[in-house]
């Protein structure tokens, strides 16, 4: 296996310096293999979302690096970090962020249009993935006519649309019910085997730290643990 993701004594600090000092992050040096299911987990304030936002080029690190595959992130301008992030990673957030006036199909086909792919390819692209998330019959349906399950399906495979290094996956499951929740992992979980794409999450859901086969625990900014699970 190769690694993906490389961080190097990341750190994120708010205020730094003043008297009231946040270490967001401090000094996190983590690798995340190509094929991994990992979650990032730990209690609120502990930095797991921060990390996720700077792997994913979506905020700027204090010190540090981080690494996509060769290229070091966190030196890119924001400039470079847009279509570096357009053609390199996908992302699903707690809220699914889907434009409202766009179908399912549409949704997924965003991103690529973005690339400038041509028609017919945004279209095929499209169908395949949805049809990998259990939504083939849902193709024209608005985010208004989906429930929240589906349309956190719609972002899976909308994330997946540019074929990126990997899925950052920021509290994917936080406004799902059980049953959406255990459908979506079973997706992820197909997705990663069958396709061998990394999953990054963070979270606190115990479904989703109890389908990882990777746990990185963050405290106070730092690493306190890191296991390792067969799944």
């Amino acid at each position: 296996m190769s690694a993906v993701i490389k961080t190097d004594n990341l750190k994120k600090y708010y205020n730094p310096g003043e008297e009231i000092e946040v270490r967001a992050l401090d000094g996190v040096t983590m690798e995340i293999e190509r094929g991994e299911f990992t979650a990032i987990v730990g209690p609120s304030g502990s930095g797991k979302t921060t990390l996720l936002n700077i792997i994913g080029g979506l905020d700027h690190q204090t010190d540090g690096t981080a690494h996509i595959g060769d290229t070091e992130i966190t030196s890119l301008s924001d400039n470079q970090l847009i279509d570096f992030r357009l053609n390199n990673i996908g992302f699903v957030f707690q809220a699914y962020n889907l434009i409202p006036v766009l179908t399912a199909e549409e949704n997924v086909e965003f991103i690529m249009l973005l690339q400038k792919r041509p028609k017919e390819e945004r279209h095929e692209r499209a169908m395949e993935l949805l049809n990998a998330v259990g939504l083939q019959d849902k193709v024209g349906n608005r985010p208004g006519e989906l429930s929240g399950g589906q349309q956190q399906r719609v972002a899976v495979a909308r994330a997946l649309a540019s074929k990126p290094q990997f899925v950052l996956a920021d509290e994917p499951t936080a406004n799902l019910d059980s049953q959406s929740t255990a459908d979506l992992l079973d997706i992820m979980a197909d997705l990663n085997k069958k396709e061998n794409i990394t999953f990054l999450f963070s979270t606190h859901d115990q479904r989703v730290i109890d389908r990882a086969r990777r746990i990185i625990t963050l405290e106070d900014g730092k690493i306190i643990s890191d296991e390792r699970h067969e799944r």
